[in-house]
Order: structure tokens, then C-alpha cells, then sequence
């Protein structure tokens, strides 16, 4: 049966959730599904949909922004709920914190399933006053819920818990299959927005050390500005240690897996995450990687210490140096972690997960179908 399915979200801006929203979209279009992005607003620079994938603006219209942010907040679940209660789609599935709670609030009263999904580390998203009071109210009325890791699965209520799965992210088909390079480059890279909570500056400064002693290598860090002053520390730390020459924040790119692909190391640095897109296509294309074994969970999910990379505390830049040292010291060490990682591939591609997510959705409409018959 071809389902009609709704995505919530706040953009298409290029970011974790996006791409995994967008991905799942197209494959659903692409598999005969009528698929709907119902989204806040319009990035600068988005991820593409299929042109069969329909985009519906359920945000604030004009003149909204100048009433009181309780009216807005109000405005911002009547807007989904009217478009749900005209669309009629199926199931509705908010990506994003402030999305799932919109979502859950406007499909009360009308007989459409809620799948969320959390996307990142829960302890460090879903602890504030808002949260507590929104959480036990609104989460028990979710038809079912997607973790990425069990740490994430862990930090919630039984409830929730029972009725889950958790499913990996699908990777990019561009990032499978990438023929392997004749030979590395001397070039560590890393790719992620510049933000805080991927700690890109603990990077610099522990790779200005390694290129002490490797003053051959050179870092390039690909993702686009996230606004919140870390691309700034990092220009500051670049001038500040001269190292003009020898750092170079890239910028987003659309062709990672080529620009990436021959690079000697690839290096993880966030502080937390949830099941990080950048990591798992890395892995992919087979790169050697220092990651940082980060909660709630992520990397360890998917990775395991000296058999598919290198695993190492949060917030410990000698531990970074050293791994970035080893990869580059002992070459043999980093191409059997780097073919080892490849074979994330089997199980983390866009099939296997698509067809996870596709079981579950249909789960849980046949199970709203026969409450509701």
C-alpha cells in the first residue's frame, strides 16, 4: 500500500537531520508514495528534494513575527495542524527537537500516527524548564519513536523506550562504492558546520602541533558557518599562529566524496552528537579516523576502538595529536582501519535503512488503522 507521508522540520538548511529527511523523501517518492516536507522556512542553502517530493510552508506568514511570541508559538502549531487537517497524510514524522513538540501538540484530536525522532544527544538538548514540562505530557502521545543510539533510547521514559526502534542514518548513495585512491594526500580533513559543539577549535589547535612535526600536512575543515561565533575563534587561532598556509576552513561543498576521498585522516572532534552523518560517510569512503567517543553514543555505535578507527576521550587534545600521529606514522595501521570502516556500507546503506524505516511506518498505521476501526 502506498502510503501518503509527511515530514516536519524546521528548513532543508544543510545539516544532519535535513539530509537524512530529504533522503528518506526522495526514496519514498522514488518508491510511488506521495511525500510532503511540511517545513518553518527556506534555508540559504538547502539540501534538493525530488521534484515529486512536495515542500508546504507551515511557518509564520507575514506580519506574525510581530506579535507576541506566545501568539506565534500558537500561530506555529494551528499552521501544521491546519495543513494535516487538510492534507490527511497518513502518518506525520517531526525531525528536530522543537519539531517533535509542534507536531504532537497539532495532531491532537485528529486520528494521523506520530513518528518522532531524535536526532541528537538527548542531555545535552532535552533538559531545560521546557522540556520537562513538555516531555511526560507530549512524548507519551508519540505512536512511536527512532533513536539513533541506545544512550539516547536510555535517557527516556519506559514508555517511549517500549515502542522504538533504532535505525542508523541511510548514507548518501554518492559516498558508496568510491573507487579507492591510487594514493593519499597529505591532507587531514574534517566536515561538519562550524559550531560549537564540534569543538573544530581543540582540532586546530592539536593539529598546529602534529604539523610540528609533519610540517607537510595541511588541514581543511569543509562546512558552512552556523552563525554562532566559532568560525571566528577558528580564524583567530589560524592568524594568531600564522597558519595561513597550512589551515583552510573550506567552506560547505556538494562534492564531498571527492573532495574527501584521498585524504590521509579523517578527524571527529565533537563534544556531543547524536549519530554523526559526516562520521558514517567517512567511514564509507574508507578513510582512516580519530574520533572522539562522544555521548550519547554515536561513534561507539558505529565504530569499534583499532578495528575501524580510533576512539578517544571528548575534550582531549593530546589524545587527538596522538592519533592524528599514529595514522600518519603507521600507514599500515591506517589502511587496514580505513578498509575496515568501508564496510559500514553494508549495513548503513540506503536500502537497508530505507526498508527499516518503510516496516516500522507501516507498523504503526496498521496499528492506528485498526485502533480507529
Amino acid at each position: 500500500m502506498m502510503r501518503k507521508i509527511a515530514f516536519h522540520l524546521n528548513c532543508l538548511e544543510q545539516g544532519g537531520a535535513e539530509r537524512v529527511v530529504t533522503n528518506l523523501a526522495n526514496r519514498f517518492a522514488a518508491d510511488g508514495c506521495e511525500v510532503l516536507i511540511a517545513t518553518e522556512w527556506y534555508g540559504e542553502n538547502e539540501f534538493q528534494t525530488d521534484e515529486r517530493v512536495r515542500r508546504v510552508h507551515v511557518g509564520l506568514r507575514e506580519g506574525d513575527e510581530k506579535k507576541h511570541r506566545l501568539i506565534q508559538f500558537y500561530l506555529r502549531v494551528k499552521y501544521l495542524r491546519d495543513f494535516l487537517k487538510k492534507e490527511k497524510p497518513d502518518i506525520l514524522i517531526p525531525f528536530a527537537r522543537r519539531a517533535l513538540y509542534r507536531g504532537l501538540m497539532a495532531s491532537y484530536f485528529i486520528k494521523i500516527p506520530v513518528l518522532i525522532s531524535i536526532r541528537t544527544d538527548p542531555a545535552g538538548h532535552y533538559e531545560e524548564l521546557s522540556d520537562r514540562i513538555q516531555i511526560p505530557i507530549l512524548f507519551p502521545r508519540a505512536d512511536g519513536c527512532v533513536f539513533q543510539t541506545e544512550g539516547a533510547k536510555e535517557f527516556f521514559a519506559p514508555r517511549l523506550q517500549d515502542n522504538s526502534r533504532i535505525i542508523l542514518n541511510p548514507i548518501h548513495p554518492k559516498y558508496i562504492g568510491v573507487p579507492e585512491p591510487v594514493m593519499r594526500t597529505k591532507t587531514v580533513v574534517q566536515s561538519g558546520r562550524l559550531v560549537d559543539f564540534k569543538n573544530q577549535p581543540m582540532l586546530l589547535r592539536a593539529f598546529i602541533e602534529v604539523h610540528k612535526k609533519h610540517p607537510d600536512y595541511d588541514l581543511k575543515i569543509y562546512g558552512g558557518d552556523s552563525f554562532d561565533g566559532t568560525k571566528e575563534i577558528l580564524e583567530q587561532i589560524i592568524a594568531q599562529n600564522h597558519a595561513e598556509e597550512y589551515i583552510h576552513l573550506m567552506g560547505a561543498s556538494d562534492s564531498l566524496e571527492k573532495d574527501l576521498v584521498d585524504a590521509a585522516l579523517f578527524a571527529f572532534t565533537s563534544d556531543w552528537e547524536g549519530l554523526p552523518n559526516a562520521l558514517m560517510e567517512a567511514m564509507a569512503l574508507g578513510l582512516p579516523i580519530v574520533a572522539t567517543d562522544c555521548p550519547c553514543g554515536g561513534p561507539r555505535t558505529i565504530m569499534t576502538h583499532e578495528k575501524d578507527g580510533l576512539l578517544i576521550p571528548i575534550k582531549n587534545q593530546k589524545a587527538l595529536e596522538e592519533g592524528m600521529l599514529r595514522l600518519i606514522e603507521d600507514r599500515e595501521l591506517a589502511e587496514r582501519l580505513g578498509r575496515e570502516a568501508g564496510k559500514i556500507a553494508e549495513k548503513a546503506n540506503g536500502d537497508a535503512v530505507y526498508m527499516q524505516w518503510r516496516d516500522y511506518i507501516d507498523e504503526l498505521c496498521k496499528k492506528r488503522d485498526k485502533k480507529h476501526s
